[in-house]
């Protein structure tokens, strides 16, 4: 057993780190009050590497595996998750087409993400259907050798700046995941429109819209993999992208206990640095375990991944634990700045409403547990 990561692996890193020290920190709070889509950070995160991690050589990637990806989204994300989120959307699009395109469709979009700044998104939530994925009711019907498209996707990060789509529809409601196809959608589609931006709490750098289909026609060859395939193909998904959740909840959880550290040894109360107070001790200690525990299980949900294992459970044990202390060390971070925490003045604010969308996307923390109870049932 080893735990070591490999010299590339440790120097892409930490160019992730130098970027996020120099590029994102010092301008992550003009991105959260304005709510202002990051493009330029994004573009120099793009010419850096540290997009398109996982886009085999063959296409312009960095050929790099989920662990090299999610080493780069811990280090993004200690700096502004919501910007990270913008990222981590581009690979969330071009999964299904790694997992199930064809090469022609490999080359025309995996390529296109490398060859310049190109944003995609991955559209599978609806208005009533977020988690219950086999409840969707965007209906793809059947037009000759063509695809017509008609339905509302939403919270679709990067839904008003990507340049396509991934998306999954059904042919009909009544077949549930049986019923279900994905494609691959160009935004300049007659028919495809991205709606509002959401003003959201926390994650504001993120851009997230409905993309809306009315009438679009798409041919045969948008189709990614058969007819009856979307179902698996987001399933598939979902387990290749938990584990990023889980490293971005990492990048959360180091940062709340970097700033609560610092705080602690400089802020005094009762003639004494609030650090040797005990209270503030152990919440400094349950931080600390939580960065631990969340990074082994990232890294061990991201290995089987990497070994071809979508089914582990690890993901979701990842997930789940991850996203749930990240929203508790932020938390306790702003209780350990105590008003300060509470203003704008200092980022652990932002750290708070930026770890709440962790428990909600790619399968709410209630949705893990049902994952993993379902699991544990089974096994017995």
């Amino acid at each position: 057993m080893d735990f070591s990561i490999t010299e590339e692996q440790n120097a892409l890193a930490v160019t992730a780190r130098e970027f996020t020290r120099k590029e994102i920190i010092p301008k992550a709070s003009h991105f959260d009050e304005t709510g202002e889509f990051p493009r330029d950070i994004l573009e120099r995160a793009w010419k850096t590497g540290l997009m398109n991690v996982e886009i085999p050589e063959a296409y312009g990637g960095l050929g790099g595996s989920c662990l090299d990806n999610c080493l780069v989204q811990e280090e993004v994300s200690f700096g502004c998750s919501g910007i990270n989120t913008s990222m981590a959307a581009n690979s969330l699009g071009a999964t299904p087409i790694l997992i199930a395109g064809t090469e022609e469709q490999k080359k025309k979009y995996l390529s296109r993400l490398t060859s310049e700044l190109v944003f995609c998104a991955y559209c599978c939530s609806e208005p009533d259907a977020g988690s219950d994925v086999a409840g969707m009711r965007t209906r793809v019907t059947r037009h000759g050798d063509d695809y017509v498209l008609n339905g509302q996707k939403r919270w679709i990060t990067n839904g008003g700046v990507a340049g396509f789509y991934s998306v999954l529809a059904t042919f009909d409601p009544a077949m549930k995941h049986k019923g279900i196809a994905c494609f691959v959608v160009d935004a300049n589609t007659p028919g495809v429109k991205a709606g509002r931006k959401e003003d959201k709490m926390g994650q504001r750098a993120s851009n997230t819209t409905d993309v809306i289909f009315e009438d679009c026609k798409i041919p045969k060859s948008a189709l990614l993999g058969a007819e009856d395939a979307g179902f698996k193909i987001a399933m598939k998904t979902f387990d290749r992208s938990r584990p990023w959740i889980a490293a971005t909840a990492a990048g959360v959880i180091k940062r709340s206990l970097e700033e609560s550290r610092a705080y602690a040894l400089e802020r005094k109360t009762f003639g004494v640095p609030i650090a040797q107070h005990q209270a503030v001790q152990f919440m400094l200690a349950e931080m600390a375990i939580a960065y631990e525990a969340t990074r082994l299980l990232t890294h061990k949900a991201a290995w089987q991944v990497d070994k071809g294992d979508l089914s582990a459970i690890t993901s979701a044990y990842a997930k789940a634990y991850g996203a749930d202390a990240a929203m508790r060390c932020a938390t306790d971070a702003v209780q350990i700045f105590g008003g300060y925490g509470y203003t704008k003045e200092y980022p652990v604010e932002k750290l708070m409403r930026d770890a709440k969308l962790l428990q909600i996307y790619e399968g709410t923390s209630q949705i893990q547990r049902i994952v993993i109870a379902r699991n544990v049932l089974g096994a017995r």
